[in-house]
C-alpha cells in the first residue's frame, strides 16, 4: 500500500488494488496545509463538526463517506465499500481554549493486510478500554503534538502497553501548522531511542507487510506540498 501524509491528521492510503481511503480531511485555510487534491473511494472522519478533521465535502470525486463517531455510537463496527471499520468514542482536550470539548472517535481498518489505527482528535488520558482498542496495531497514526491533543505521558502509556509496530506521528507543530504550545516533532521523538526512529524525507512511502517491524519503530514523514 501507499501511505501519504497531507498534514495534520489527513492521510491517503492506497491499496495494491488501487482503492483509496482518506482520513480526517481538513479545511486548508484553518490548518495551513495545501488543499487535498487526491481522490478517494472512501473518506473516514473522526467527527462531523471539526473543520480540521471532517471536511469530506472537499475531497474530489464521489467517495463514500463515514463519520467514525457514528460507528462508535452504533455498535463499534461497520463495513463501508468493503472496508471493515472499527471505532471507539473519544473526547477532545478537556481544557480546549476555543470551545467546549467535543466528541470524536478513534478508528481502525485494514489495507493489504496491514492493521491501521487512527487516533482521531482525542485529547485526554485513555481508559483501559480505549488502550485495548489499539492492541495488535501494525501502523499507528499517532497524535504527536501534545497540547490540544493527548499529552505525551498518556500517549506513551498506550504505546508501551500495546506496542504498535510502526508509529507515524501526525498533528504536531510544523512550519505550516503552528498553534501556540503545540510541540515540534523533537518533543515526541525524545520518548524514543534514536536507533528506533526513521525519516521518510518525503510525504509518501510504500509499505507492505514485509516492511512492518517486529518491535516498535517511528517513521517521521513530511507533509505534502
Amino acid at each position: 500500500m501507499k501511505l501519504k501524509w497531507h498534514g495534520h491528521a489527513a492521510f491517503s492510503i492506497t491499496g495494491a488494488d488501487g482503492s483509496s481511503i482518506i482520513t480526517d480531511p481538513y479545511t486548508p485555510e484553518g490548518v495551513g496545509y495545501a488543499p487535498i487534491t487526491d481522490t478517494a473511494d472512501l473518506v473516514i472522519t473522526s467527527s462531523d463538526d471539526d473543520d480540521a478533521h471532517c471536511r469530506a465535502d472537499l475531497i474530489q470525486g464521489s467517495p463514500a463517506t463515514i463519520n467514525a463517531l457514528n460507528i462508535a455510537k452504533n455498535g463499534g463496527r461497520q463495513a463501508v465499500n468493503g472496508v471493515e471499520i472499527s471505532a471507539i468514542e473519544a473526547m477532545e482536550f478537556k481544557d480546549h481554549p476555543e470551545h467546549a470539548p467535543g466528541q470524536n472517535a478513534m478508528y481502525r481498518f485494514t489495507v493489504d493486510g496491514i492493521r491501521i489505527a487512527h487516533m482521531g482528535d482525542v485529547g485526554n488520558r485513555l481508559s483501559d478500554r480505549q488502550i485495548a482498542f489499539f492492541e495488535d496495531t501494525d501502523l499507528l497514526l499517532a497524535l504527536a503534538g501534545g497540547y490540544l491533543t493527548i499529552e505525551f505521558p498518556d500517549l506513551m502509556e498506550m504505546i508501551h502497553a500495546v506496542r504498535p509496530k510502526l508509529v507515524v506521528p501526525m498533528h504536531f507543530r510544523t512550519l505550516t501548522y503552528r498553534p501556540r504550545n503545540t510541540h515540534w516533532i523533537e518533543a515526541f521523538l525524545a520518548h524514543f531511542h534514536d536507533k528506533d526512529v526513521d525519516f521518510a524525507f518525503g510525504s509518501e512511502v510504500d509499505l507492505s507487510t514485509d516492511d512492518i517491524p517486529r518491535e516498535t519503530r517511528v517513521l517521521v514523514m513530511d507533509y505534502a506540498r
